[in-house]
């Protein structure tokens, strides 16, 4: 496994179909902060969040057989609508399995495109269980949110951006839901900037890789409901990614779920950026920590910003 090259190989390939995103310098959090810090806007992604770069690297990996037999994935939303829009690319057919009790905001997304779409299971695991035994059963190729190298790949070339937007960067701080956008930044940077610190945050709500990370296996948790819906559930037992967090995350940081809510309202009030629950974790980690990072530069990553007005307005009023 070569993910380093993947990235490289993921950077040309999808280049044409998605965004170099912004990065922007929060006045607000530098100043309280007395440090640099920097948000890197997946939220202005296409398709609003930054699944899009590995949806779009792995279809655009498939071969023509593959595109004929079709593709399953697994979704509450943005991953789901990510494989959607890089199949409508390549004209290639799929099926997207979303638990029960998606969101309605997060469905009508992914019915902007061609894409059949089924229920099944009340949560992230069983849905995602169900639908890979499904791509099995009719021989379709199975597409992982976070446990694929060309997933992964194309989630690093956000480091490849980074570096080219802040020649020095001393920390990032990253959201955790399977661990794909963690795996991915944390390759790049560590093999081109080694020095810089890679920060994994997580809802406590749902905090399965630190508790993985922090034990030494798989660990499951009970499911709570969370604002950081995007990241919410564990991951596989035999998922790459897991050896990656183990070895490149330098330290986790947990956010509450006031934390979250408060993150998101300031983002909105001082930076003008409505941004969904879990791109809010890697703010309220940040601010948690500030006092540590004085004069130094920080990025955080907004992963992304998929959330209806109407439930942005309930959650900062």
């Amino acid at each position: 496994m070569d993910i380093l090259n993947e990235i490289l190989q993921a950077e040309k390939r999808i280049k044409t179909h998605i965004v170099k995103t912004p990065l922007l310098k929060s006045e607000h959090l530098s100043e309280i902060s007395d440090a640099n810090v920097y948000l890197k806007l997946e939220s202005e992604q296409l398709t609003g969040a930054f699944k899009n770069r590995g949806a779009v690297n792995k279809i655009l990996s498939l071969s023509e057989e593959e595109l004929e037999k079709g593709v399953v994935t697994a979704s509450t939303g943005n991953h789901g609508k990510a494989v959607s829009r890089a199949l409508s690319i390549v004209k290639g057919k799929g099926i997207v399995f979303v638990p029960e009790n998606a969101a309605e905001d997060k469905l009508k997304a992914i019915k902007e495109y061609d894409v059949e779409i089924k229920h099944h299971g009340n949560s992230v695991e069983i849905t995602e269980l169900y639908a890979k035994e499904y791509a099995k059963k009719n021989n379709m190729t199975w597409v992982s949110a976070y446990d694929d190298e060309k997933v992964v790949g194309g989630q690093g070339t956000i480091g490849i951006e980074l570096l080219e937007q802040l020649k020095d960067i001393d920390v990032v701080f990253v959201i955790i839901g399977g661990g794909g956008l963690i795996s991915g930044i944390s390759t790049y940077l560590k093999n081109k900037s080694p020095n810089t610190k890679i920060i994994g945050c997580m809802p406590e709500n749902s905090p399965e890789m630190y508790l993985s990370v922090k034990a030494g296996k798989c660990v499951t948790s009970e499911p709570k409901e969370t604002l950081s819906s995007a990241s919410a559930g564990g991951f596989e037992e035999d998922s790459i990614t897991f050896p990656i967090c183990q070895k490149l995350v330098d330290e986790f940081v947990l956010a509450s779920e006031a934390e979250i809510q408060a993150a998101m309202k300031l983002v909105y009030e001082k930076d003008n950026k409505k941004i969904e629950g879990a791109s809010a974790v890697g703010v309220a980690a940040f601010i948690k920590q500030k006092d540590k990072y004085k004069g130094k530069n920080i990025v955080i990553i907004i992963s992304g910003g998929n959330i209806s007005d109407e439930k942005f307005k309930k959650i900062i009023e």
